[in-house]
């Protein structure tokens, strides 16, 4: 058998770096893809099992711990959890295992706000170990993070910093069942769906999303169960990657169910892999959430005090531009499902919660690939849990909501850190 040796950082780098875990009051690990690739999340494992560090995750790192872990507290940064937020804004050392410190990880700079905060960054990659002037420990995710328990051995967070912890993820875990069973009539909320998928699927089964407000969504509330179970690609926000993902991922793993989420905007993107998945016989099970249009670039629009121009399937009316929200003509004869179904698709048109869950059980049992297609209510999204992302606004407008706009974003510029030691 082939062994391969795993690089570890410097043993004195190791030692500084557990010297200042075992001084810290409240320390905060954050998961990111580093731990997934080098299949660390046994090592992670023991690692907070016996000091009792709650854990945040980067898309690219959810699944590093099952949801339920007493020290998960789920997705951080913009899209991240009430949980992991509350726990980054009063960290005193951050230790990043895995992760780039992308401007969503961080909050574009203002998710860590203990004015002493430190860090402590394991990642294979230099530039990435040496980001917001941490220890860094350049190796391998899990050999680094074996070394680290065996220097941190008998040292734990205090049971003051565990309680606080775990009513944190206790509270956030009934956000998300709240979230779940919203039951808005007469159509559902997308967090309805994932809420059913999420229920209905088994631990093994795989979960692929790419653009629009699905893969945030996903990140704050999609339960995961296994380290290969969440394959969300939000680096570079690809419309359309959703279904030749997903298509990827059944070959790789064909003994998996895989669901692909995306929505109507994605799947105008890039359609037809839904022929090639027929032709290769790759079953993959397709949840359309259907709200007429490009409702997250529609969300962010009307957030910086403008709206969303052509983010609706509407005929333009009299006098009208056709703005998100306001008035607008009929909507657009766009059959997304009927074109699925003349690609290959077996088609299903649930139109409740009730309704999607047997639609999901009618799908296991078919063995060619399903389109199951749901209209969902269009505002009804979910929160930021005390997070920000810095997006740009004009600085220069006649529209008044655009100068408000414009002023909070100056003031949330404030409290970006720069972190250079």
């Amino acid at each position: 058998m082939w062994h391969v040796r795993r690089p570890l950082p410097d043993s004195a780098a190791l030692v500084r770096a557990a010297e200042l875990i075992q001084t810290a009051r409240r320390p905060l690990l954050v998961a990111g893809g580093g731990v997934i690739y080098s299949e660390a999340t046994e090592a992670l494992r023991a690692l907070v099992d016996a000091t009792g560090i709650p854990v945040g995750e980067t898309q690219a790192g959810k699944g590093a711990l099952p949801f339920d872990h007493p020290c998960a507290a789920g997705g951080i940064g913009v899209t991240g959890t009430l949980a992991a937020n509350r726990l980054a804004a009063s960290a005193d050392l951050v230790i990043g295992v895995g992760t780039r410190w992308s401007d969503f990880t961080t909050a574009s700079r203002t998710a860590f706000r203990h004015p002493d905060v430190r860090f402590v960054n394991v990642n294979v990659a230099e530039v990435d170990a040496v980001k917001h002037a941490g220890t860094p420990l350049t190796g391998d995710a899990r050999a680094t993070l074996e070394e680290l328990c065996a220097l941190l051995e008998g040292w734990s967070v205090t049971p003051a910093y565990r309680e606080e912890t775990t009513r944190l993820v206790q509270e956030w875990d009934d956000e998300v069942t709240r979230l779940y069973g919203l039951g808005l009539e007469p159509l559902p909320a997308q967090s309805e769906v994932i809420g059913a998928v999420n229920s209905f699927s088994a631990p093994t089964d795989v979960v692929v999303s790419a653009a629009g407000s699905l893969p945030g969504d996903l990140h704050k509330l999609w339960r995961t169960r296994d380290p290969k179970g969440y394959h969300v690609e939000y680096g570079y926000s690809c419309m359309g990657y959703e279904i030749a993902g997903a298509l990827g991922v059944k070959l790789a793993a064909p003994e998996r169910e895989v669901y692909a989420l995306l929505g109507d905007g994605s799947y105008l993107m890039l359609a037809q892999e839904i022929a090639t998945s027929i032709q290769e016989r790759a079953k993959l099970t397709i949840v359309l959430v259907d709200n007429a249009g490009f409702s997250s670039i529609g969300a962010l629009s009307r957030s910086l005090g403008t709206d969303g121009f052509g983010t609706l399937y509407r005929y333009r009316s009299e006098g009208s531009l056709g703005l998100d929200g306001g008035p607008a003509g009929e909507l657009l004869p766009v059959d997304l499902a009927a074109n699925a179904e003349s690609l290959g698709a077996h088609v299903l048109r649930p139109r409740t919660r009730g309704e999607l869950e047997a639609a999901l059980a009618e799908a296991k049992m078919i063995e060619r690939t399903v389109v199951i297609a749901i209209e969902v209510d269009r505002y009804a999204g979910v929160p930021s849990y005390e997070s920000w992302w810095d997006v740009p606004v004009a600085e220069v407008s006649e529209v008044e909501a655009v100068r408000t706009a414009r002023d909070a974003a100056e003031a949330a510029r404030e409290s970006q850190r720069g972190y250079l030691g």
